[in-house]
């Protein structure tokens, strides 16, 4: 049977839909995979209804809660591979499969809201906690797009706007919130008093990057508690010169913090110390041991109902209906690939493994390549 797809897919290469996600990070490892790949690829953007999901609760494969009107069109010519990440995207993925294209490949990044018995293949990492089973590819960290040749580049084109600035500078990636975590305005001025001291005992600057997650008031208070010398960049959808990838060429550590998995990956390909930052403190801390009950009480006072809500899944629910960053965290820490902010530093930093090839290796196979 292989020698036989062999054949089919000798003259073209296979179609590639990307069903985009609502989230950068999603989209990130999605365009990572497509770049890997190199297939004749079209990024779907989509917009929903306020009824999505209700549709994706009731499993449906169905385009009804699209809002067609401002998404990218769903229709022929149909493609190969559907590419997608976001549950969200489910009922689309699985309707364009279902009435378009039979014989197309849904690959899911992430963990599926549908049993994963419902897609060729799934992409997921250790926070998910989905089973071992022969459609499940499992990578340690998430892919990304990092390489040696992108960060000189980026930080060749950043390097001469940054000469004011003492030589030695420290990255800062700022998330937000993240299922049970928030990243409040106090966190942030936290975050901001951890990164002067490093600054003021290493006379380095801070090289600061908000993302899409970043609440505006965090974002607002950490750049007015910020002392050190610091080139401070507030993300937009639309900037036209993002500094992220230089930041991470120019800067000698890297502080992270802990509720993006995704940029902890960037960061660790690196091969520079990186450092993460618990968003939370207390009982609500992110760095919890192994074997021991790290759940917080679903019930805590001064948190938002979507925060209470996903602690509740992560009490309650099936494991692929929630995530678990912690387990992340642990693995990260145990390899060398990171630190806590605020203990010894490791006497050499481990790069991490990209993953980028075994994924599309294994969307090659889905079609005998």
């Amino acid at each position: 049977m292989i020698k036989n797809r062999k054949i089919e897919w000798r003259d073209r290469q296979p179609k590639l839909w990307i069903l985009a996600s609502r989230h950068s990070g999603d989209n990130t490892q999605l365009m990572a995979i497509a770049g890997a790949l190199g297939w004749p690829t079209e990024i779907k953007r989509l917009f929903y209804r306020w009824h999505e999901e209700l549709v994706r609760i009731a499993g449906l494969a169905s385009l009804s809660a699209v809002d067609a009107s401002r998404s990218s069109p769903i229709g022929p010519p149909w493609p190969d591979v559907i590419l997608s990440a976001g549950r969200s995207t489910e009922a689309v993925a699985r309707w364009i499969k279902r009435h378009g294209n039979p014989a197309a490949k849904i690959v899911f990044v992430g963990t599926p809201w549908a049993s994963p018995e419902c897609f060729d293949l799934v992409i997921t990492t250790p926070q998910y906690g989905l089973p071992q089973a022969h459609n499940i590819l499992h990578l340690p960290l998430p892919v990304h797009s990092v390489t040696p040749e992108r960060l000189a580049e980026e930080g060749q084109r950043w390097a001469g706007r940054l000469t004011h600035l003492p030589e030695r500078r420290i990255a800062v990636l700022v998330g937000g919130a993240s299922g049970p975590y928030t990243f409040s305005r106090d966190a942030a001025i936290r975050l901001a008093s951890a990164a002067n001291r490093m600054a003021n005992e290493r006379n380095a600057a801070l090289l600061v990057t908000t993302s899409a997650r970043t609440p505006a008031t965090a974002a607002s208070a950490l750049e007015n508690a910020i002392t050190a010398p610091a080139c401070i960049f507030h993300y937009a959808p639309d900037a036209p010169d993002n500094p992220f990838f230089a930041f991470l060429d120019l800067a000698d550590e890297v502080i992270v913090t802990a509720d993006s998995i995704s940029m902890l990956a960037e960061a660790s390909a690196t091969g520079k110390p990186v450092w993460l930052f618990d968003i939370e403190d207390g009982q609500q801390s992110m760095r919890a041991e192994e074997g021991h009950d790290p759940l917080p009480p679903i019930g805590w006072r001064g948190k938002s109902l979507e925060t209470t809500a996903f602690r509740a899944l992560m009490r309650l629910a099936p494991p692929r209906w929630s995530r678990d960053l912690r387990v992340v965290h642990r693995g990260a820490t145990k390899q060398g690939l990171a630190q806590w902010l605020g203990e010894e530093p490791l006497s050499r930093a481990t790069p991490a493994q990209q993953n980028l090839e075994a994924a599309a290796a294994r969307i090659r196979g889905l079609f005998g390549l």
